[in-house]
C-alpha cells in the first residue's frame, strides 16, 4: 500500500512530536501539526522537516488553514491522530471530570474531525478517562464518534510492551469510517517475546554527570550497547540537552543514603521532608526512588522531580537530565528540545513515547492493509 502513495497524517495536540516521530517510523508522512505550547512547537519543527507546524490553540485551528497546510480535500486525509491534554482525566488530578473545561478540548478534536473526515483516528489519553465523570466521558467520545460514522474502540496500551524502557499505561482509542478492521498493535516485548528494555539498555552511554552540571554538547560516554542504543543515536556523534537539575544540600543529603531501588524509606528519619515524616511506610512508593540498571523506569511525568517519584539515576548522585527523561520516553537523540529546561522536562513527559506510536502506526497498515484484501475480494 505505502509504496502508491504516502499515508498521510496530521498530529493534533502534537507536542513535540512523539506521536508523529512513531508514525513517521511506521512509514507515514506527518503533514501537519499543532499545538498551543510555543517550546514545543520550536521542537516540532526542527525534528520534522516535511511537517507544518500550526502554532494556536485547537479553538483557532479552522478546516481552511489545516487543509492549506497539507493540500488535502475534506475526505482525503488517512489519519487525524491527537492526544487532547490529560489533566482533566489524570489520576493525579483528583478534581475531574466532564464539568472541567479542558474536557471541551474532547469537543474540538471531534470538530476537526467532522471538518477533515479522515478515514482513520487515532486518540491517546491517560487511564483516568475511564473513571472520569464516571465513565462519562469515554462514552461521550465513542458517542460523538458514533455520530460522525466512526466505528471506534480503545484499548490500554503498555509502553513497555513496545521496547520502551518505562512503565506507561495510556488509553489508545482507533476508528475507522472505511470498514476496515480495529486492530491495536500486540506487544513485541515481555514474557515469552523480545526482553523489556532496561533502564541500563537506555542511557548506560551517556557521560557523568555531576549535580548540576551543565556543559552543553557532549561526547557519548561510550560506544552504543544494543540494539535501543544504535537506534537512538542514528549517525550522531554528540549528545543535546544532558545536563542535571541542581539539587539542594539537603536533597543532596538524602540521596547519599538511598541505594539503587530504594525509596525516601532508606532516608534517615531526621533527614526527611516534615510531611514525609507523618507519612506511612505504605505511602508515596516512588518518591525520592533511585532508579535501578536492570529495571524499567517508572512513568516520565512532566517533572522528573526526585519528590514525585524514581528519578535518581541509578549510580550518580542525581536526579537525571532532559535527554535520559527523552531516552526512557524513546526519543531518537535527533530531538533537540526547546525552550527553558522546566519547557524541556514537560515536553518530553507530555509525550507518546515514539516507539509506542510506531507500534499503533504498524497496526493502522496493518488494518488498511485488511481493508484493502477485503476490498478487492469482493
Amino acid at each position: 500500500m505505502g509504496e502508491q502513495r504516502k499515508l498521510t497524517v496530521v498530529d493534533l495536540f502534537c507536542g513535540a512530536g512523539g506521536l508523529t516521530a512513531g508514525l513517521e517510523m511506521a512509514g507515514f508522512c506527518v503533514l501537519a501539526g499543532n499545538d498551543c505550547f510555543d517550546a514545543a512547537g520550536k521542537t516540532f519543527e526542527n525534528s520534522h522537516d516535511q511537517a507544518t507546524f500550526i502554532p494556536g490553540s485547537i479553538q483557532d485551528l479552522s478546516a481552511k488553514r489545516l487543509r492549506a497546510a497539507t493540500g488535502l480535500k475534506k475526505g482525503e486525509l488517512d489519519v487525524l491522530a491527537g492526544g487532547p491534554p490529560c489533566q482533566a482525566y489524570s489520576v493525579y488530578n483528583h478534581q475531574r471530570g466532564m464539568h472541567d473545561e479542558r474536557s471541551q478540548l474532547f469537543r474540538e478534536y471531534l470538530r476537526v474531525v467532522e471538518e477533515m473526515h479522515p478515514k482513520f483516528v487515532v486518540m491517546e489519553n491517560v487511564t483516568g478517562i475511564f473513571s472520569a465523570g464516571g465513565g462519562e466521558a469515554l462514552q461521550a467520545i465513542k458517542e460523538e464518534f458514533a455520530k460522525l460514522g466512526y466505528k471506534v474502540r480503545e484499548q490500554v496500551l503498555r509502553a513497555e510492551d513496545y521496547g520502551v524502557p518505562q512503565e506507561r499505561r495510556r488509553v489508545v482509542i482507533i476508528g475507522n469510517r472505511v470498514g476496515a478492521p480495529i486492530i491495536h498493535p500486540e506487544p513485541t516485548h515481555g514474557p515469552g517475546l523480545k526482553p523489556y528494555v532496561t533502564i541500563k539498555h537506555a542511557i548506560g552511554d551517556l557521560p557523568l554527570l555531576k549535580n548540576g552540571e551543565n556543559r552543553g554538547t557532549l561526547e557519548y560516554a561510550a560506544e552504543p550497547q544494543g540494539e535501543f542504543q544504535t537506534l537512538l543515536r542514528g549517525n550522531r556523534t554528540t549528545v543535546e540537552n544532558h545536563a542535571a537539575p541542581r539539587l539542594g544540600q539537603v536533597n543532596m543529603d538524602r540521596l547519599k543514603h538511598i541505594p539503587p531501588g530504594g525509596s525516601w524509606r532508606d532516608i534517615p528519619f531526621e533527614l526527611l521532608p516534615a510531611g514525609m515524616k507523618r507519612a506511612k511506610r505504605s505511602d508515596h512508593t516512588k518518591r525520592y526512588g533511585r532508579m535501578t540498571w536492570d529495571g524499567l523506569s517508572c512513568t516520565i511525568l512532566t517533572k522528573c522531580d526526585i519528590h514525585w517519584g524514581a528519578y535518581i539515576h541509578p549510580e550518580q548522585d542525581r536526579a537525571i537530565s532532559v535527554r535520559e527523561a527523552a531516552r526512557l520516553q524513546s526519543f531518537p537523540d535527533s530531538f533537540v528540545f526547546s525552550g527553558s529546561k522546566t519547557e524541556q522536562y514537560v515536553q518530553v513527559g507530555n509525550a507518546v513515547p515514539p516507539l509506542l506510536g510506531q507500534a499503533i502506526g504498524r497496526a493502522l497498515l496493518e488494518a488498511m492493509e485488511n481493508a484493502e484484501v477485503e476490498e478487492t475480494a469482493a
